[in-house]
């Protein structure tokens, strides 16, 4: 088995600040990469994928059947980063009874008649299984804090600094009660740069194929970038705690974010102490006594 690669450059550390220009969009960032050339770190890449798929697909079992705990993977980017492509590839040897995939659009008006919360904590995972937020509750404070005219109906409360960091320290007191209530809560940034967004857009409009994934609101967002990549770094800084942590994926190459995202999901997996539940003695004579009757049928 390969070594494990060293998470540590794109884990948020609680209380740091940090900022998103400090961070690599490309590939040289992860480890053990910087040194190789580019085809030589897709191969290397690749291996580290595989190797996290079929740990996954084991921890997958083991997570299910020991009914403690369940994982929350919240992905979060802008447009065109890739989250749809991430899922798919790292969740593609996990067996689809044991996860669910939720992607959150405009809200309902029913959903704007509750708190922010509310439509997301419905689509929690039970203990055992795995959900995936594409898109979250976060987009409550960066679309809604780039466009503050989505803000639902509420008391008379002025829009500044401190209703955002109430909505921060309202996530953070969700996120911990999930922690403490079994529930492992992994958070994504994929990190794209706005040049390669733009190659990827024009790839939309340009392939018949990919038209359909083209929206002229993406495009009417990119306007904003500046302001989301400002929000961005607001919340990744208010919201990154040692129970529920931000990680920063560089998002320009599919095949890093994807190895590295795999990576820090059976990383976090392993540091849980699962196990299959012990049979008692009952339970071991009801299984010889059903041995012993199959081996009596005729």
């Amino acid at each position: 088995m390969a070594k494990p690669t060293d998470l540590t450059p794109f884990r948020v550390t609680p209380g740091k600040k940090i900022r998103l220009k400090d961070y690599d969009t490309g590939w040289m960032q992860a480890e053990g990469l910087k040194e190789l050339g580019k085809e030589q770190s897709k191969q290397k890449a690749s291996a580290m994928l595989e190797q996290s798929l079929a740990e996954l697909s084991n921890m997958q079992q083991l997570l299910y059947a020991d009914d403690r705990y369940s994982l929350l993977i919240v992905f979060q980017a802008m447009d065109a980063a890739g989250k749809d492509g991430t899922i798919k590839h790292v969740m593609s040897g996990v067996n689809p009874q044991g996860c669910q995939v939720f992607s959150f659009k405009k809200p309902s008006a029913e959903e704007l008649d509750h708190n922010f919360l509310w439509r997301f904590m419905k689509s929690l995972p039970e203990r055992g299984r795995i959900g995936i937020f594409n898109r979250s509750y976060y987009e409550d404070v960066l679309v809604v804090k780039v466009h503050p005219e989505l803000i639902q109906a509420l008391p008379d409360q002025p829009i500044g600094p401190s209703f955002w960091q109430d909505r921060y320290q309202d996530i953070n007191a969700f996120e911990r009660h999930l922690q403490r209530n079994g529930t492992i809560v992994l958070k994504f940034f994929l990190n794209v740069s706005k040049k390669t967004q733009k190659k990827r857009f024009m790839e939309r409009l340009e392939r018949p194929e990919k038209n359909w994934k083209f929206s002229a609101a993406d495009l009417a967002e990119r306007a904003h970038w500046d302001d989301y990549m400002a929000a961005y770094e607001q919340a990744i800084n208010a919201t990154s705690t040692e129970y529920a942590p931000w990680h920063i994926i560089p998002a320009d190459h599919k095949w890093v974010t994807r190895a590295l995202v795999a990576e820090v999901i059976v990383s976090a997996l392993r540091g849980l102490d699962l196990s299959f539940p012990k049979v008692n003695a009952e339970q071991l004579q009801l299984l010889a006594t059903a041995r012993a009757q199959l081996l009596d049928e005729s």
